[in-house]
């Protein structure tokens, strides 16, 4: 009896497919399991309690209620209030120089000396002339009155006694013409020693002692000096702020500021005291201001920084300009609440004056608003204080803080500068 056997088939290898499947399953759920151990990490309760997300550390400023300056900014030059070349009025050997160059003198100081010795020997020679004439005058008018006399006594004819006179007469008149040429030979001697015109500063000399000064056509300065104590500065602003700048001139009310570089920020202010009468080419108009230079902080020349305060913007509320974010909408402002939260308060710019903006919206004096980390946060955000600038740097007059609470006192910070 023979009996057949059926072989036995080994079972089918899964396919690439259901093996990718399989891998796709286990990784999705190890991703699950990662992300619910996460959640429960920072959601969850645990041992410490629940975590939260800290405030986002901030620096504030407060709203400032302020007189708003509005003002223009200009490159200005210094312009001496006068410059004169000095020169001489007579001719001769340039003997000595009373000054050391760029020092400052005072007008009528004597600053050279031309040999007087040929002014001295013509002041004599026409004085010694009038003195001569002066005694033929004296005995032609002798003459006259005896003539005269003898006439009365028909003792001489009416032509001797009008020659005696008109002799008389002559001669008064080269006396007149001796007098001015002695005065004529004691100014070429005055002239000798040259005095500065005006009070100022020297520049250098530009002929020196020993050479020939010459009075032709061609004359050369010997020294320049300019008048530095007061001092213009000159500077030009837009045509289109006539109407704000010709009314507040004619009330004197128009001041320019300079900015003294490498002094710590120091500025000084004069009143500007003209305005050009023409419009320039390049549609801009001319403004000067008088400042006093006693210092001699200013020179002649130098290029500097102006303001010119055309307008007020009285009441103002003032912010720093870094507290105002320009975002699609518009300007805002974020603003800290007591309570540590942070809120959108959208703004209009009213001016800007480079360092701090007058702006209108519903942003009250003493407000406090976010000057630095802005961008980490949104309305509604909580936040801590880090820092609480001072007054914003623009503005005047009646300043009105906050209440004495807030954030800033919350936060126990000092009145630091930002």
């Amino acid at each position: 009896m023979t009996i057949q056997t059926t072989p036995r088939t080994a079972p089918a290898a899964p396919t690439s497919e259901a093996t990718s499947l399989r891998k796709y399953l286990i990784g999705g759920g190890a991703l699950i399991l990662v992300l619910a151990g996460f959640y429960y990490w920072s959601h969850g309760e645990g041992a410490a309690g629940p975590r939260r997300t800290p405030p986002v550390p901030v620096q504030v400023a407060r709203a400032q209620q302020l007189d708003m300056p509005v003002v223009k900014n200009a490159l200005g030059t210094v312009v001496a209030n006068t410059t004169v070349s000095v020169t001489a009025r007579v001719q001769g050997q340039l003997t000595r120089a009373y000054f050391k160059e760029g020092q400052m003198v005072k007008a009528g100081a004597l600053l050279f000396e031309i040999d007087p010795r040929p002014f001295q020997a013509a002041l004599a020679q026409a004085q010694g002339q009038l003195d001569r004439d002066q005694a033929a005058l004296v005995n032609a008018q002798r003459d006259a009155t005896r003539y005269a006399s003898l006439f009365a006594q028909n003792a001489i004819s009416m032509q001797q006694r009008d020659a005696s006179a008109a002799t008389a007469q002559a001669d008064a008149a080269v006396v007149t013409g001796d007098r001015g040429m002695v005065e004529a030979a004691r100014l070429n001697l005055e002239f000798t020693q040259i005095r500065s015109p005006v009070d100022g500063k020297t520049g250098p000399i530009l002929l020196q002692p020993g050479n020939l000064v010459s009075v032709n056509g061609l004359t050369q300065p010997l020294v320049t000096i300019s008048q530095i104590r007061p001092i213009k500065v000159s500077f030009n602003l837009p045509q289109a702020d006539l109407p704000s700048i010709q009314p507040r001139f004619a009330k004197g009310k128009l001041t320019a500021q300079v900015n003294l570089h490498g002094q710590a920020g120091k500025t000084i202010t004069a009143p500007v005291d003209f305005v050009s009468n023409a419009v320039s080419s390049a549609g801009t108009i001319e403004l000067r201001a008088t400042f006093p230079n006693l210092d001699g902080v200013l020179v002649p020349g130098q290029l500097v920084d102006v303001t010119a305060a055309l307008d007020d913007i009285p009441g103002a509320i003032v912010v720093p300009r870094v507290a105002v974010i320009n975002g699609p909408d518009g300007n805002y402002v974020y603003r800290v609440s007591p309570q540590m939260v942070v809120s959108q308060v959208p703004v209009t710019v009213q001016f800007d004056d480079g360092t701090s903006m007058a702006v209108q919206g519903k942003l009250k004096p003493g407000d406090i608003v976010i000057t630095d980390g802005g961008l980490r946060v949104l309305p509604g955000s909580k936040v801590s204080i880090a820092r609480l600038a001072a007054r914003p740097a623009g503005g005047k007059g009646r300043g009105k803080g906050g209440s004495k609470g807030g954030p800033g006192a919350k936060a126990g910070v000092s009145g630091d500068r930002d």
